[in-house]
């Protein structure tokens, strides 16, 4: 299955980021470049298990569930309804306590890994979905980055 990877350091503890990475509401609206709309799906807060509607701003919309939620080193997420061009969708975002010159930070590293539908499309399709979506996890996560350093956001979470 095709896959594309961003990462990205932060100045803040993973908890922080990880937090962060799970705003809802207007505080993630007002960092998150592909988020039209998202709400959780019968859930007070974000956890294994749990669904959410997310419209990007492009304008898919997908269903998806929480199939991993461990503060503050990962979670994981894996679509059950979204747009027709998907099979499946499946997304990972990973945490790391590192240091770099002398701040401590998160590395936080960033996967999605999907399969297009129908199948004989996948030879074009694959490359196209390289392309967009490595496109949009780079904006999403350096947006991400800038978060961690918003201290609106900070003072959010």
């Amino acid at each position: 299955m095709p896959q594309v990877t961003a990462e990205a350091w932060v100045p803040v503890e993973p908890d922080t980021a990880f937090a962060v990475s799970q705003t809802t509401g207007e505080v993630r609206l007002s960092w998150d470049p592909f988020i039209r709309h998202q709400h959780l799906i019968d859930a007070d807060r974000p956890g294994k298990g749990v669904r959410t509607l997310t419209r990007a701003r492009i304008g898919p919309t997908m269903i998806s569930r929480y199939v991993s939620y461990r503060p503050p080193t990962s979670v994981g997420m894996t679509m059950e309804d979204g747009p027709w061009f998907f099979a499946t969708f499946g997304g990972g975002w990973r945490f790391t306590p590192e240091d770099r010159d002398g701040v401590a930070g998160t590395r936080a590293v960033w996967k999605y890994t999907w399969s297009a539908k129908p199948a004989w499309l996948r030879p074009f399709a694959d490359p196209i979905g390289r392309w967009l979506l490595g496109r949009e996890i780079r904006a999403r996560i350096a947006a991400f980055g800038q978060a961690c350093e918003n201290p609106d956001v900070l003072d959010a979470v």
